[in-house]
């Protein structure tokens, strides 16, 4: 039997086999005879997840229209495909050929969360691919990741040929690019990462050195003295999104995925200055679709899809300068074809009484908003800045206009955080079921549902919190029951909340360096994959590991950095300066609050980049 005939011999085997069959409407089929560059993009999660991510898809399609490239899709395979995969001696391979992942020219990897880097190595082993960058010989890919978990290169360096710092549209064909011209010239493997060090925001690992001090903490890092890297590696930034390429079609996929439904980006970026966000502080500066743009995708998208949801994506969709038209306009556009527009969830402060009535003509969903904390003196210290005044507006023009649900997503675990701020969450539900019932009963739909979701907070590079370690486990477990004790005096709210150690392990990796590469590898080989699923993260297998590798995951996760210290992530430049993210992280200490820079430049940096912030 080919491999094809294997494949399929398997999936009777496994659960959910609609994940490996590939031959979805809308994938892109080549001839492989008749491209240069095979370039496989690999989404370190399952199927389900990976196929509901926006920037994938948007890459694939940029790939795929041009004719001398053939991108195609690879995801994680789940432990039951991985096994009998290893069982049966079947490579990882991609959906639209089936084609050995080893056999292609390039293998894009997207970072979006930490607690998929053991997925990273348990692909590249799947695959056949040796996981240390300088294992790998002349018939390997080149191993390329970007996302936002790119902007700390240093726990996956050790594995990773390259990374994509920054906006991916220009710098993944530049990429590709580079690669023709190399493999013309007939020069070694280590060539092409030389050329690819000149692309404006690509990151070569293998071009720098770190040394570190007695203590553990990062003493310098430079690049090599004869590899041509730059000393700071810029991120790439696609400043017209109205030229950028943006999908016309999309795969539709066979079984049901996360978001099936078609997403579009109808700005990048944010200018609110959240302290936690380091989407807002990597994406930044906000660059908006024009309204003919976004319709004009939006009537393809439908008539090539068949989907009946479209889903206005941004970091802050109630800031889209003209929200209210365009929400009119689309609904009016798709309501006889019964199309919802959907919002994600909302900044409570947002003037979006008008549009949320148009979006919901067509089916209700709850409503999702976002405090993030349960104090006003809180809500100032992550410069949120909305107070109880806007929530109960906001969810009582909700309730008037027909809404009965409403989702509530905030943090426990924020610099300065004390037992009253986590109590007022608890205020905040209780102000909410006031609100629903101040509003008439003829008035209101019947049933009221609220969720409280309470995420724990990690420090993440490139935001004002990088420099605060994260709350000790014990004191989370402390104040979630706090909460849970005093939400269950509330009649019709439902609590919802996370593990502390997966956050943990979160923190290490979004705040540590190299030397966190032989934790990984040592906890992937003891069986750690898919941690961001519940039922499969071993906590114990990942303390196993810090214990062989000598490495103490607190020195990362707890522990307070020093503002002058030097930082694993200092050699990229992510927009924003480092003055101005220590300025903020001073402000939140006294609880000052910085403007939307729309009303105003903050002096965040961005301004450097040459047609930014206009």
């Amino acid at each position: 039997m080919n491999l094809s005939e294997r494949i399929e011999a398997l999936l009777m085997k496994v659960q959910k086999p609609v994940r490996y069959m590939g031959g979805e409407y809308g994938a892109a089929m080549k001839d492989p005879e008749s491209v240069d560059v095979r370039y496989a993009f690999l989404f370190p999660d399952t199927y389900e997840v990976g196929m509901s991510h926006l920037g994938m898809r948007i890459l694939y399609h940029i790939l795929n229209r041009r004719e001398d490239v053939w991108c195609e899709r690879v995801f994680t395979p789940w432990v039951d495909m991985a096994e009998e995969m290893r069982k049966n001696g079947i490579p990882l391979f991609s959906l639209e050929s089936r084609t050995p992942v080893r056999k292609f020219d390039l293998l894009g990897i997207t970072l979006q969360y930490e607690m998929s880097y053991t997925n990273v190595l348990e692909s590249l082993d799947l695959a056949g691919i040796p996981l240390r960058r300088e294992d790998r010989g002349e018939g390997d890919p080149f191993v390329i990741c970007g996302g936002p978990c790119a902007f700390n290169p240093e726990p996956l360096a050790p594995f990773v040929d390259l990374f994509a710092i920054g906006d991916g549209e220009e710098e993944t064909l530049a990429t590709v690019d580079a690669y023709k011209a190399w493999r013309a010239s007939g020069a070694p493997r280590e060539e092409y990462l030389r050329m690819a060090a000149k692309i404006p925001g690509i990151y070569v690992p293998s071009l720098y050195d770190a040394s570190y001090n007695e203590d553990g903490t990062l003493n310098s890092f430079a690049p090599k003295p004869d590899g041509g890297a730059p000393e700071v590696v810029r991120k790439a930034l696609v400043n017209d999104l109205n030229a950028a390429d943006y999908p016309e079609t999309l795969i539709v996929p066979y079984g049901e995925i996360v978001h099936n439904r078609i997403m579009l980006e109808i700005f990048r970026g944010c200018t609110r200055g959240c302290r936690f966000c380091q989407a807002g502080m990597i994406y930044r500066p906000v660059r908006e679709r024009g309204r003919e743009r976004l319709m004009e995708l939006a009537e393809k998208l439908v008539a090539s899809t068949g989907y009946d949801e479209i889903s206005l994506m941004s970091l802050s969709s109630g800031d889209y300068s003209c929200l209210p038209e365009l929400a009119h306009e689309m609904v009016e556009k798709f309501a006889r074809k019964r199309v919802k527009i959907s919002l994600p969830s909302q900044r409570i402060d947002a003037v979006l009484t008008d549009t949320l009535r148009e979006t919901q003509k067509v089916r209700k969903t709850a409503l999702t908003l976002a405090p993030e904390a349960g104090t006003q003196r809180l809500r100032d210290v992550i410069n949120k800045g909305v107070t109880e005044e806007d929530l109960a507006r906001s969810v009582t023009d909700a309730f008037e206009q027909g809404w009965s649900a409403v989702k509530l997503y905030f943090m426990i675990g924020l610099p300065t955080e004390t037992d009253e701020d986590v109590l007022g969450i608890a205020e905040l539900a209780r102000l909410v079921r006031r609100c629903y019932f101040s509003v008439p009963k003829e008035k209101r739909a019947p049933g009221l549902r609220i969720t409280v979701s309470a995420s724990v907070f990690v420090p993440k590079p490139f935001t004002p919190f990088q420099w605060c370690g994260q709350l000790e486990s014990g004191e989370v477990i402390r104040r979630q029951k706090l909460l849970r004790d005093e939400l269950r005096t509330i009649k019709g709210v439902d609590f919802k909340y996370h593990a502390p150690d997966v956050s943990y392990i979160e923190a290490v990796f979004a705040r540590g360096g190299r030397r966190l590469a032989d934790v990984l590898e040592r906890a992937w080989k003891l069986g750690c994959r898919f941690d961001g699923w519940s039922d499969q993260f071993r906590y114990d297998l990942w303390l196993r590991a810090f214990e062989e590798c000598g490495v103490d995951p607190d020195f990362y996760a707890l522990r307070d950095f020093a503002l002058d210290e030097a930082l694993p992530w200092d050699h990229l430049d992510a927009g924003v300066t480092k003055d101005f993210l220590r300025r903020e992280w001073e402000k939140a200490q006294s609880g000052e609050r910085t403007r939307d820079c729309r009303k105003g430049c903050v002096g965040c940096g961005m301004k450097r980049y040459e047609g930014a912030c206009v």
